[in-house]
């Protein structure tokens, strides 16, 4: 049995604790590391490891269990300096995939530079998030069955209420299918309360899209992140 992927956060501003949390929560095991003795004291119940050091102190990160990181993030804030220089020394040290959050272009261009796998920048890809928001429907959930294939929870989008499956024609026009529908009913007691309960319908042609209504879709991501009307 091989052992669980091991996880290095480095920098434990918000966005690191954030990263932390969450994958603790997912099961991960993480390894923790900042130069702030409160930051670490305070992650310290959540991770599986907690490392008050100096991530570009070559010394201190050789002393560190750098070896069991499968994956580093890179999670440094404002300081594009020590980004870039606990980058290079995660390559020099032979992490095998270094994740690294970059402030401006030109700073993302000098992490890939000095060994940086992936990218992103928290300010672009939040951007995008909230565009596709805007214009796609929303995922809830999605379970991989292949490659590229999902079967996904979508929200249905404003502009699908009222119409039926036939006048959607979602397989024609997107190469998805809707295989369920999820509903909120509902029902009034003898006593006046109502009470709501969840039931799932199979959808046919002629089924109306009501609002609340929750689609159960299969096809590809990129099919499923463009769907609209």
């Amino acid at each position: 049995m091989t052992r669980a992927s091991i996880i290095g956060v480095f920098g434990l501003g918000t966005f690191g604790m954030e990263v932390c949390r969450t994958l603790a929560d997912k099961g991960c095991k993480v390894i923790a590391i900042d130069k702030n003795p409160a930051a670490v004291e305070k992650i310290k119940n959540l991770v599986s490891q907690a490392i008050l050091i100096d991530s570009t102190d070559e010394d201190a990160l050789r002393d560190a269990p750098i070896d069991d990181i499968d994956v580093a993030i890179v999670a440094v804030g404002e300081n594009i300096e020590a980004s870039i220089l606990t980058t290079a020394l995660l390559k020099k040290y032979g992490v095998n995939h270094i994740i690294a959050r970059a402030l401006t272009d030109i700073h993302g261009q000098v992490l890939s530079q000095v060994g940086a796998n992936e990218v992103f920048n928290i300010e672009i890809e939040e951007g995008k998030r909230v565009a596709n928001r805007l214009v796609s429907p929303e995922v809830l959930d999605k379970i991989y069955i292949g490659k590229n294939q999902v079967i996904a929870e979508v929200g249905a989008p404003a502009n699908f209420i009222g119409k039926s499956i036939v006048q959607l024609d979602l397989r024609k026009r997107f190469n998805i299918n809707i295989i369920s529908i999820k509903r909120v009913r509902t029902e009034i007691d003898d006593s006046g309360n109502p009470s709501e309960e969840e039931v799932m319908n199979f959808p046919n042609p002629d089924m109306i899209i009501q609002d609340r209504d929750v689609l159960i879709v299969v096809g590809s991501e990129n099919d499923i992140q463009d769907l609209k009307v």
